[in-house]
């Protein structure tokens, strides 16, 4: 385990490019970060009291040894790295939101470091997110409503469900590797829930190639998002993201 006292300790700690899946992570492979924090230590003999100390932010050994984002680690990572970035999403085209260029740093790291992940041939357009995003939340992150998935929530920006998210962090699941593992109220942070969102959109497109063959678009892994894929004429809901990324085209 590393302990340090600083961030860009823990960095310089793990510069090595064999030992990160990509350079922007905090952590070395098989290990996630945990900020700085209280423990409330319960009493005991020798504290009657209880103690509370301080412990510094570190890298803990993932069990499964699959590769894991921690929230803590979605926090670090976008400011360290992510409003440096330039590119698309294009601003300025949404203009019916209040907050449609809000969240424009944080939806060029994801869209950025999720394709950088998967090295598909086709990559992931930051404005279809966008797109995405206005389609499903209108860009309000703190909308949480029933999923419709039994007694689960949809939460945040991309109304990612709790459902998605017991997928994104099963260790024994579907997913192979690059789980996701937090709390499932912290989607409510704009990051974390765009980090998540993005992360399953990239499941979806699988999903979406394995009905549809090697012609599938992310018109369609986006689709598939939205539980929507094959369904004509298309839903309202459907028609709502295409009418927004056409705004892009």
């Amino acid at each position: 385990m590393i302990i340090t006292n600083d961030l860009e300790d823990i960095i310089e700690d793990t510069t090595q490019s064999d030992e990160k899946i990509h350079p922007w992570r905090i952590c070395p492979i098989g290990k996630h970060f945990v900020k700085k924090h209280i423990v409330h230590i319960s009493p005991s003999k020798k504290h009657p009291d209880g103690k509370v100390i301080e412990k510094h932010a570190y890298c803990a050994i993932n069990p499964s040894k699959k590769d894991i984002l921690s929230f803590d680690e979605t926090q670090a990572m976008t400011e360290k790295y992510f409003h440096q970035l330039s590119g698309p999403p294009k601003a300025g085209v949404l203009n019916g939101y209040a907050n449609a260029d809000k969240f424009d740093a944080e939806i060029r790291g994801w869209t950025q470091y999720w394709n950088d992940i998967f090295s598909f041939p086709n990559p992931l357009p930051a404005d279809l997110v966008k797109a995405l995003i206005a389609s499903e939340s209108s860009f309000h992150p703190e909308t949480d409503i029933p999923s419709g998935q039994g007694d689960g929530r949809a939460r945040g920006l991309m109304q990612v469900t709790d459902y998605t998210m017991s997928i994104l962090g099963n260790h024994h699941g579907e997913l192979s590797n690059y789980l996701i593992c937090f709390d499932h109220p912290k989607l409510l942070n704009p990051t974390a829930n765009i980090c998540a969102g993005i992360r399953w959109l990239f499941r979806c497109m699988i999903i979406a190639k394995s009905k549809l063959g090697d012609a599938t678009t992310w018109v369609d892994a986006a689709i598939q998002y939205k539980g929507k894929l094959g369904i004509n004429p298309p839903p309202r809901e459907v028609e709502t993201f295409l009418h927004h990324y056409s705004c892009f085209i």
